[in-house]
This record gives structure tokens, sequence and C-alpha cells, in this order.
């Protein structure tokens, strides 16, 4: 499969140029040159597997192995898309005085400690009103607990940790800040307790193999409509597949499709001498270059600069703008 690097920026200007002059977006937008696994993008499976109260509750009462059923207690906290720094976590929720952040990656990513401290932030930010933060009393806040559940084809433990303290350039034994993510390996065979304890992951993880094992003989879309066709024969996530089908295979198809995308990208840097390091360097640099324009946009719009949005195609100019705003 071949795959099109789109460069956004002039699109992503021009949309914002539109806002500005209250134009309309139609057609901004280059939906032909997306690859179909792109096309209608929403959401992941993971996400609306565990998007509601009960199916959340049973997440959490697994990996604390608890026994809860007050639904109703929990909040949903979950970030649909903070527009300012344009993070979305996958599911997130207030429970028994914990804030639960849980997230699935298909990868292993030992940035998930950084990741999550900006989610917390932001989470924060929506629970703690800002006033109360120069009272004299103290402000409760509820626990923070970080956990990530990672099905990826890369072997990894049944269970590790990564701490944010390992990414600083500078180590210390008692460092004044840091976070810890506990990953779970859902893969066939690990945490197998676990994945008895909470039935939707369980078979989660089974719709996902199944996807897989068919990828080795059938293309890609067949291969996630099969894979759909026999879990519903098989009871398997039987009434999720049946009400959200046509969602949940596009949803499979793009999934699968970008994990396969960075495998190939991968192994095509190694046959060329590069260091994995190198790929995820350039994937973060391309997310800081996209949030550096956001905070630039923030500026303009606060300084109400907005019109000069059009100049920013000009290199000068915007490095201008981002000396004059110290990004």
């Amino acid at each position: 499969m071949e795959y099109k690097c789109i460069d956004y920026t002039n699109y992503f200007l021009r949309i914002l140029h539109c806002v500005a002059e209250s134009e309309p977006i139609y057609g901004v937008l280059p939906i032909n040159d997306l690859p179909d696994a792109q096309r209608n993008f929403k959401d992941t499976v993971f996400r609306m597997l565990f998007r509601k109260k009960k199916a959340l509750l049973s997440l959490y009462n697994a990996v604390n192995k608890t026994n809860f059923t007050n639904v109703e207690d929990m909040e949903i906290t979950t970030l649909e898309n903070a527009v300012y720094l344009g993070m979305k976590n996958d599911v997130s929720c207030v429970f028994s005085f914990e804030l639960c952040i849980y997230e699935h990656q298909s990868t292993v990513n030992p940035n998930m400690p950084l990741r999550n401290l900006m989610y917390v932030a932001q989470q924060l930010q929506k629970l703690v009103p800002q006033d109360k933060l120069y009272r004299s009393k103290p402000v409760k806040i509820p626990t923070p607990r970080f956990v990530v559940f990672y099905n990826g084809t890369t072997p990894i433990p049944e269970r590790k940790k990564y701490c944010l303290s390992d990414l600083f350039e500078k180590p210390m034994d008692n460092p004044e800040l840091d976070l810890t993510v506990t990953i779970y390996n859902i893969n066939p065979g690990m945490n197998e307790e676990l994945l008895e304890a909470c039935k939707l992951l369980k078979e989660y993880v089974q719709f996902t193999e199944k996807i897989r094992e068919n990828r080795k003989t059938m293309e890609l879309k067949v291969a996630v409509n099969k894979a759909v066709d026999d879990c519903i024969k098989e009871g398997i996530l039987e009434d999720f597949l049946r009400e959200q089908r046509a969602e949940v295979i596009a949803m499979s198809i793009y999934e699968y499709d970008q994990e396969m995308h960075m495998q190939v990208v991968k192994e095509e840097s190694r046959e060329d001498g590069l260091a994995e390091g190198r790929i995820e360097g350039h994937t973060e640099g391309l997310i800081d270059g996209q949030n550096k324009m956001l905070l630039l946009i923030q500026h303009m719009q606060d300084n109400n600069e907005l019109h000069l949005l059009n100049m920013l195609e000009d290199k000068d100019f915007l490095q201008q703008m981002y000396d004059k705003y110290s990004l």
C-alpha cells in the first residue's frame, strides 16, 4: 500500500482565514487525497466500547480488583477534543476519589507519562475552580491513576511501568515531579485474570485478534468484515457489533492501517540504517509544529491579529511571529 504524505499547513491556514472572514470552508480540505482508511474517522473502537459508565465501571473493577456497582457515582471526564492543545485521550473518569485515565495503544510508546501529564493537567483545570487555588484552605483533588492497555505486535512484558522521570534530561534520585503509567499487555496469554474480570475487554482482544489473523490471507477491508461477521456468530461483542457495525468497520480499518503503516516505516528506516528514535522524533516534531502553530493562532486572536493569517504562508513572517511571542 502506498501512503501519501499531505502537507496540511496551507489547508490549515485557509480554514483559519475562512473562519476569520466568516466564509464557508466547504471544499477547502483535500478529501480526495485522503486514504480510504482515514475517511469519516471519528473515534476508536476502544473508546466506543468504554464510553458509557457501565462499561467503564467494569474496566475500573477489573483493574482494581473491586466489585463496585454504583455506576451513578461515576463521572465521565474524557477529553473529547481540547481545542487549545489539540489533545484527545481515550477514556477517563472520576470514581471512588480517583481520577482514572485509561489509554489503549497498539504501539510501544515510552512517552505516555508525558502525554498523561498533559491530560491530567487539562482534567484538573476542568475539575478545580480557579478561584480555589488562591485560598488558604488546601484543595483536595481525586488521586490520579494512569493505565495503558497494550495489544501491539512488538513483544513486551505482561506488565511494565513508564515513569515521567525516565524522560528527564537530568536524572535525579528523588525528582520533585513524577508520574507513573502502568502498561498492561492484553495480547492472548497475557493478563488473563484482568481479561476474565472484564468481559468487554476480553472480547475486544478476541475481535482484534481475528482481524490480525484474517489479515494474513485477506485484504484489509475483507479481513475486518469477516472478523465482524464471525464475532457476531460466536457471540463476541454481538450486540455492539450489530448496532455499530458500519462505524466499527471504518474505525478498525483505520486503526489497523495506521498500525501497519508505522511498522512499514520503521522497517524501511532500519534497512536505511536509521534508529527508531528518529522516526519517533520526526513524528513528535510534526505534533510539536502543529501545537506551536495553534499557540501562535491563539496569541494572534488575543491580540486582534487574525487579519494577518494569510501572511503566515511567508516563512520569514512566520518566524517573526514565532519570535514575537517567544514560541
